[in-house]
């Protein structure tokens, strides 16, 4: 709990955090406190990105009306908050895309081979693990 706690403040202070909730007030999203210290933003009307959720600072937004997050989701989500104080807030931002065109073209997806989600779990965020395109078998 006390990790929670620490790391809400340290997403407000590295202006993450209110960064989301601004992304979520443009978006249309409802935010709403959540789990693990996270505020959940529900509704979010914008087609980018192209995901079911994703995290700014402590918000979670997702297109989904009722704005639950649960189990494999949530932590994953989470991880990606956590990822905000480690990376100095705002500076996760560009990181994060560099990541996603890198494993574009490695694994022909944004995701597979993206530090980011790896390290928050891909399979707890819904994606498939893909292999870089040199370690694919033959045709």
């Amino acid at each position: 709990m006390r990790w929670h706690r620490f790391r809400q403040v340290v997403n407000v202070v590295n202006l993450s955090t209110p960064v989301g909730l601004l992304i979520a007030l443009i978006g249309g999203a409802t935010p709403r406190k959540g789990e693990h210290g996270l505020i959940l933003a529900h509704g979010y009307r914008i087609p980018f990105p192209v995901a079911g959720a994703f995290t700014v600072g402590n918000v979670v937004l997702t297109k989904n009306q009722d704005g639950y997050l649960v189990g494999e989701l949530l932590a994953h989500e989470s991880r990606h908050a956590t990822q905000y104080v480690l990376c100095a807030g705002l500076p996760m931002l560009p990181l994060y895309v560099i990541a996603a065109a890198v494993s574009l073209v490695v694994c022909g997806d944004p995701a597979s081979c993206n530090v980011f989600e790896r390290l928050a779990g891909l399979e707890d965020g819904g994606y498939a693990r893909r292999h870089p395109w040199w370690r694919r078998p033959a045709r």
